[in-house]
Order: structure tokens, then sequence, then C-alpha cells
């Protein structure tokens, strides 16, 4: 009998889970891909702007995890994979551009001097003597990255360091992520007992390895999502998936009816509305996870304006911009360079920004231009602007999330036969999802094929 399958959600996770079905069950099984966005592909987003491919969604994985250059290297695209020029990035704080700090994780300093020039004198000095203050930290504990790093480092650490690098993985702030969760070496060293913070942090250091740390798709995310589903062949029926129940020993999902088992790589709060009946205690772990918003606005200049000679620019959260991020495209990537037109991507939102939803493309291109001028001295008007919106877009991994993701996901195991992946459960970037989709359709084929 042909086995019937159904995955819900149509971004990376999804399509990724389809593929690895499809290479697991053969071409006879059915697989239907159920998605109500209106296109594939989720928060990877192609658009065809500024004399070519780009993408408004994510921009980048890390090479150094193995997954996504794996999977490229089964669909034929290892060399699509384009690098970064090594431009360094800077920080607007205190109403100017400053380096980012090096040696810190995730923003987290090493020692005073990572962070020099960023914060003020009595900042530095409280970094400098942090070894000497008495520390405790309770083994499997979990707080706020930013009730950590403030207590020990101080807040300036948090919303000129730390902040703009979260912001740009999480959408969130340092009080909305948890340690265990988004910086797990930093809390297994504590966890082993380093005398402090400095410490923890030079342990959790990862080694500096060679070649580049990012990678992208030539012309764009596209390539990866349009391989994936011709290889993948699902059947993809457009509506909301709903009505998930048990039906005898396979499952009913409207509106595609009879399974034999399921894929959930959706949001958490749609995870949760899934899963209300059938596994309640996974639901109430999904729902509990919040959600961030955020824009993406693509300008388009003139090839001669004067962008700075760096990658981008991250926004402390102490300063009065809209923007949090300002990735300036044309200097980041080689391929972008070679454009007669210059690029550069503005990122709005943070958990709990209303505006972000609430605002107009035309209000979003205008903050983009206006807080572009005062960060870099662009005076002038963009050839071209698209606007990307990204509703309830990134998980925040608040302190518990790890206890949270393990309620789910055991709540899950007890049904056959369902099975969940996406980027609210061990990672919000492609990489992660990449694993989640793989490790979750490799377990439902041994319970629908065994």
């Amino acid at each position: 009998m042909t086995v019937r399958v159904a995955v819900v959600g149509g971004g990376i996770s999804g399509l990724v889970a389809a593929y690895r079905l499809r290479q697991q069950l053969g071409p006879d099984a059915e697989i239907v891909l159920v998605d109500d966005s209106g296109r594939l592909g989720g928060k990877l987003r192609t658009v065809e702007f500024a004399g070519g491919s780009f993408d408004v969604g994510a921009e980048a994985f890390i090479v150094r995890r193995p997954e996504v250059p794996a999977l490229a290297a089964e669909l034929g695209l290892s060399d699509h994979i384009v690098h970064p020029g090594g431009r360094r990035p800077l920080i607007w704080s205190g109403g100017r551009v400053n380096a980012l700090p090096q040696g810190t994780l995730m923003g987290v300093p090493v020692g005073a001097d990572s962070v020099a020039g960023l914060v003020d004198d009595e900042t530095m000095a409280k970094i400098a003597a942090e070894p000497t203050r008495n520390f405790e930290w309770v083994r499997g504990s979990d707080v706020s990255v930013a009730e950590l790093v403030a207590d020990r480092f101080g807040e300036q650490v948090v919303r000129r360091s730390v902040d703009p690098l979260l912001g740009g993985v999480y959408s969130g702030t340092a009080d909305t992520i948890g340690v265990r969760a988004a910086l797990p070496t930093l809390a297994a060293a504590l966890d082993d007992g380093a005398p402090n913070l400095s410490a923890a942090v030079r342990h959790a250091l990862p080694a500096s390895g060679e070649g580049p740390v990012f990678g992208a798709f030539r012309d764009g995310y596209t390539e990866l999502t349009d391989a994936l589903v011709r290889a993948a062949d699902p059947r993809v029926v457009k509506g909301r998936a709903h009505g998930l129940r048990r039906d005898g020993r396979r499952w009913h999902l409207d509106p595609v009816g009879r399974v034999d088992g399921v894929v959930l790589a959706v949001t958490a709060q749609t995870a949760a509305e899934l899963l209300s009946d059938v596994a309640p205690a996974a639901a109430h772990g999904a729902e509990s996870i919040g959600t961030a918003s955020s824009a993406v606005v693509a300008l388009a200049f003139p090839g001669e304006v004067d962008l700075p000679e760096n990658s981008g620019i991250l926004v402390a959260t102490d300063e009065s911009l809209d923007a949090k991020a300002f990735t300036l495209s044309s200097r980041k990537w080689p391929h972008l360079a070679d454009r007669s037109v210059a690029t550069v991507r503005v990122s709005f939102g943070r958990f709990g920004d209303a505006d972000v939803l609430h605002s107009s493309d035309a209000d979003l291109v205008a903050a983009a231009q206006r807080d572009l001028t005062t960060v870099c001295g662009i005076g002038d008007t963009p050839l071209a602007a698209v606007t990307a919106r990204w509703h309830d877009g990134l998980p925040q991994y608040g302190p518990g999330h790890v206890e949270r993701v393990a309620q789910i996901e055991a709540d899950i195991a007890r049904c056959d036969g369902l099975e969940i992946a996406g980027a609210m459960l061990r990672g919000v970037g492609v990489p992660a999802c990449v694993s989640a989709a793989t490790t979750a359709a490799t377990r439902l084929v041994r319970q629908v094929a065994g």
C-alpha cells in the first residue's frame, strides 16, 4: 500500500523534511505539503531587485556547521555557494560608529579590552574587576543573558555589545533570550564550575578556524528552495492545516484527509493550535514560546554612492534609531559588488516592537533612509526599494527554553506517526532547521514504513 504523509509548513524546515521523506520513502510515496502563505520558502525569500536576485529574508548561513554545505552538495549546488569579502561590521553607539568588539561570545566580552572605546571607564573597571567578585551559579539553572551579563559586566555591555548581536539572530534582546539555549557553551562552562563569568567566556569561546564563517547562494536562497521542491516532488496543497486528530492507526488532517504520518514544520503558535487536542502538553509548551516580528527594507543606490568600507552596522539598543541593523550588501558580498548599483538591507523589529506590524511600507522605507543618513551620511535618493515583513517570524529562546523543548518532544513522542521540526526547537538558523527537519523525517520514516 502506498505510504501517504503530510508535511505542514513550506519553509526551509518543511521543504527539507519533504525532501528527506522522498529520499527514504521512494518515488511511490505520496508526500503532501500544506502551506498557507501563498509561496514556498518561508523566511527565505529571493526577489528580483537592483539588477539581479536579492535575498530579503535570511541571507546567510554558518559555513562551519556542515548541514547546508552537505545539502547543497546533494542537490548539485556546491559551486553556487559564495562567501563574504572579509570586511568587518561596525556598531552604532554613542552617536558614532565603533569597531565590533573582538574576543566576545555573542557580544559577551572575555575582558575589558574587548569593548574598549564602546563602553565608559566605569564599565571597563567593572569588567576588569569581575574575576575578583564573588560569583555563584547553580548547575543546570537558566537566566536571561541580560540578567547575567548586566550583573557581572554592566548594562552598557548588554545594550552596546550583546543586544546588537542577539538582535540579528533572534530579533530579540538579551532580556528575552536565555543563556542555556542561546549560549550553550557558556552554560556548559558555568555548569563545569567556572569561577567567574570572564573565565566562563574564555573557556566557551570557539577556537578560531580558518576560512570564511558565513556563506550564501549566489542567486539567492531561491536556488536552494527550488532545488528542494524539485527533489521532493510533493503535492502542494495551499491552505491552512487544521483538525489534526487520530483516525484509527492513522491521522486525519484537514484539508488533506487521512495520512500515515505528519511532520509539523510551523511556527510555535501554529504548532500549539494543531497539537491542542492530540498532544496538550506539547501544545502548552509551544504556546509559551514568544515570537518576534521583523522587517527588511532593501535599498538600491547609484553605484558611486559612498558606502562605508564595512560589511554592515549593528545598532546598540540604547540608541534612538528605528533600525536595528544595516547590511552593506555591496560591500559584504563580492558577487553583489559587481552590479552597477549599490545595495543596502535595513533591518527593523525586535520582540515586542509593534511598529513593524503597523507601519506602512512607505513609512518603513522613509525610516530606513532617515537612519541610513544618520549613520552613514548618505542623503542620496534610492533608485529602488522593496520591503519584506516577517510576522512572528523568529521564536524567542527565553530562560527555560531547553526544558520547554524537551517537554514538547516527549509529549509528541507518545504520538506514533507525528513529528515536529522548525526554528522553535534548537536553533533559528538555516543549518539548525535543516538538522531538525532531517531528524524528524528520519524518525517518521521508521514509524510509517517499519
